[in-house]
């Protein structure tokens, strides 16, 4: 059995004093050559179950192949991978690990090592901030789309009732209607601008993938405008999935954004009572996003600079939002950082419909469930 001594790049006096729980074992090897004693703490189990094959069989069903694959990349490209998937321990509850390996190339063959950090506790509290942020951005949405038309009625009755009042009577009648115009114009930008502000803000930052059920995420975020929306949804948004699970490595905050951002969009364009679907399809290495609207269409000279930043083809929407033309040029961005593709069909009056189509692994380093 190969040592782990046989690689002197190896230093275990510095190993043993960081206190972290690595591990090492050659390629081929029926047992562990090295595993710290932190590793043996964190993960107590019998000699014989230490096997690193046997191991496979506790980490999660669906986070298996997933493990395999990444392992693989290990051992082809000698480099150091992270990856982070769901384990299940003896008598203890679920875990998420994060494992941070590498290969070692020695005259007994290849030696991976690395070393398993237990991050349920992170993972828990950055799931828990980013619902929160889905949920946040469709309160901006339905407050945005929905709470516009309300305040451009009241803008257009003042403005009408001003017309009507005779100008050099009823002049403290006059101002009152003013202020109510003044008010519900300003509410209405402000809630547009905040939202346009959010948006631009956070496309700014690093992009960070990992390894995410788009099923749940997505789903997560179409609940909310059911939840939220109450009778001030006046259109209908479905969401439907090819499977129930569908894995892709994603910023999963990011990609949420255009998605909440494809979805604001057909709420702009689309008549009350309008219906917006949203699909998932799982192909074989991507995945296809599909945002599907019954709305008035883009106008046919749009079509070739929709994704340009400040594009002549930004306007208003159907109940007067207002729009930066930053938004579309950003989406292609964020799902360009992704590796991936997005485009649209539309004709005017027969509705508008999204495709994003986004590889399954991406091709960076980093974290990845």
């Amino acid at each position: 059995m190969s040592s782990i001594r046989e690689f002197p790049d190896v230093n275990l006096a510095l190993i043993e004093q960081t206190g972290q729980a690595f591990f090492a074992y050659a390629e081929g090897g029926t047992h562990f050559t090295y595993r710290s004693p932190a590793f043996q703490e964190s993960f107590p189990l019998a000699e014989e179950s230490t096997a690193p094959a046997s191991l496979l069989r506790l980490v999660h069903e669906e986070d298996q192949s997933y493990v395999l694959d990444r392992l693989a990349h290990v051992l082809s490209r000698k480099v150091l991978t992270l990856l982070e998937f769901r384990v299940q321990l003896p008598k203890r509850q679920e875990q998420w690990v994060c494992v941070k390996a590498s290969a070692i190339e020695g005259a007994a063959g290849n030696l991976v090592i690395g070393h398993v950090e237990d991050v349920t506790l992170q993972r828990v509290y950055n799931d828990h901030l980013k619902r929160y942020s889905n949920k946040k951005n469709s309160v901006l949405n339905i407050l945005a789309h929905d709470l516009a038309g309300p305040l451009g009625m009241i803008q257009n009755l003042s403005e009408l009732l001003a017309e009507q009042l005779n100008a050099h009577e009823e002049e403290e009648t006059q101002e009152v209607l003013r202020l109510i115009e003044r008010m519900s114009k300003h509410g209405s930008e402000l809630l547009r601008e905040f939202m346009n502000q959010e948006f631009l803000e956070s496309s700014h930052t690093e992009l960070i993938t990992r390894r995410v059920n788009m099923v749940a995420k997505m789903g997560e975020a179409l609940e909310e405008y059911k939840i939220v929306g109450g009778e001030l949804m006046t259109k209908t948004v479905s969401f439907t999935s090819s499977s129930d699970e569908v894995y892709a490595e994603l910023d999963d905050l990011k990609f949420m954004q255009v998605i909440t951002n494809l979805i604001s969009n057909a709420l702009k364009f689309t008549a009350d009572d309008g219906i917006i679907n949203v699909r998932l399809e799982e192909e074989e290495n991507s995945v296809l996003v599909t945002v599907a609207d019954n709305g008035v269409g883009i106008p046919a000279k749009y079509h070739p600079i929709l994704f340009e930043k400040f594009t002549e083809a930004r306007r208003p929407g159907l109940k007067g939002e207002k729009s930066v033309g930053l938004g579309m040029s950003i989406v292609k961005t964020i799902i360009e950082w992704h590796h991936g593709e997005i485009w649209f069909e539309s004709a005017e009056g027969q509705g508008t419909t999204f495709y994003i189509r986004i590889p399954k692994k991406q091709n960076k380093l980093g974290p990845a469930i």
